[in-house]
């Protein structure tokens, strides 16, 4: 892991600010409760914006992913594609194949494609700096979801705004969820992947929400590329399962990949689905992840993305670059799956899809309806 990982505050969010209280204070587990009561209720009034340019007329665009095989990425992909249809541009996708060398060769493709606009999924915006400060130079718009630590500016990039539920946010709570479920005694292993900037501030941010609580304890960190996770979490599985038996009680990854190739090493290990170690994504909300929750098999909850309301957000940024106009702003509030409330807010696919109207807001804004 190295120096990148460091330890944060827990200056996050509780319902009331959690920066407010003392570390280790007597009443932390409650009021982790207490938050993870108000984000996993159903449903909520739209937030997003409500104005915007009309569709800019016939563009061009192009999806990069930084890996295909990753579904949350894959989704966004295909729903930011969905909405292209919709105003009427063409589009296409390129696969990152999840190496930095991949990346950059489909950030070339993509930029000697000569777009109108290209759409960043998990590219790190820092990373490959030189490619997408060249595509601007070339009069390409940029936006990206996931590429960078915050919703809106990246700092140091060029990117018009980057589209994501605040990452921070997310992974707090997946650390909270963690705390409140094992009413203050978890003791957790944190799957990461130190390649991606996003990453890491998401295990610092669930580090944090740990350790504050004075009975909790972090047993591990583990830096596993995303990747490689299919062919490296059945062994680590084990060896963990080896080094802290019973002790380990939870597990919170960066994303709902890790728990894909967690699942078959725990059963074969003869691990009641419903067992420990618990396991908590701060990550996307994959099909397979609402599946595990919805069947209480090897996954307890996911602090899932709205990926398709991020698509129609990604097009909507997109038409308000190529208007001249400033980025929305917007950016959706966490929600906490769990399996009390897995059936609720579910849309295409079968993953979180928000009931709050947002397709016919952009419509509206885009002059459609």
């Amino acid at each position: 892991m190295g120096n990148k990982l460091l330890t944060i505050g827990t200056g996050l969010a509780l319902g009331i600010s959690i920066g407010s209280l003392p570390a280790h204070a007597d009443d932390y587990v409650d009021k982790a409760k207490a938050y993870i009561a108000s984000i996993t209720k159903p449903g909520g009034e739209w937030t997003g914006p409500t104005s915007g340019p009309k569709v800019q007329g016939k563009k061009t665009i192009v999806f990069v992913n930084y890996d295909q095989r990753n579904s949350g990425g894959r989704a966004v992909g295909e729903f930011a594609g969905e909405a292209a249809k919709i105003v009427g541009w063409d589009y296409r996708v390129l696969d990152g194949q999840g190496t930095v060398s991949g990346q950059t060769a489909a950030l070339n493709q993509a930029i000697a494609l000569k777009p109108d606009g290209i759409i960043l999924g998990s590219v790190d915006a820092l990373e490959h700096n030189p490619e997408i400060t060249e595509a601007v130079k070339q009069g390409i718009k940029v936006v990206s979801w996931h590429s960078g630590t915050t919703p809106g500016t990246i700092q140091g990039s060029p990117i018009f705004t980057n589209v994501t539920t605040d990452p921070t946010e997310v992974a707090t709570a997946a650390g909270l969820y963690a705390v409140a479920d094992s009413n203050g005694t978890a003791k957790v292993v944190l799957f990461t992947d130190s390649a991606y900037q996003i990453c890491i501030t998401k295990t610092n941010a669930e580090k944090a929400a740990i350790e504050g609580c004075k009975n909790c304890k972090v047993l591990d960190v583990e830096d596993t590329p995303l990747g490689e996770a299919s062919t490296r979490m059945p062994q680590l599985t084990t060896t963990l399962m080896a080094k802290y038996g019973e002790n380990w009680t939870h597990s919170i990854g960066i994303n709902d990949l890790y728990f894909d190739y967690m699942a078959p090493a725990l059963q074969a290990a003869g691990i009641d689905g419903a067992g420990k170690p618990r396991n908590i994504s701060a990550g996307d909300g994959s099909e397979s992840a609402f599946q595990r929750i919805d069947t209480n098999q090897f996954q307890m909850g996911t602090v899932a993305e709205p990926l398709r309301l991020h698509g129609f957000q990604l097009i909507d940024e997109l038409n308000r670059a190529f208007s001249g106009e400033k980025a929305s702003g917007y950016s959706a509030p966490v929600h906490l799956f769990t399996p009390e409330n897995v059936k609720s807010d579910r849309g295409p696919g079968g993953i979180y899809d928000p009931a709050n109207n947002y397709e016919q807001h952009y419509k509206t804004i885009w002059g459609l309806s």
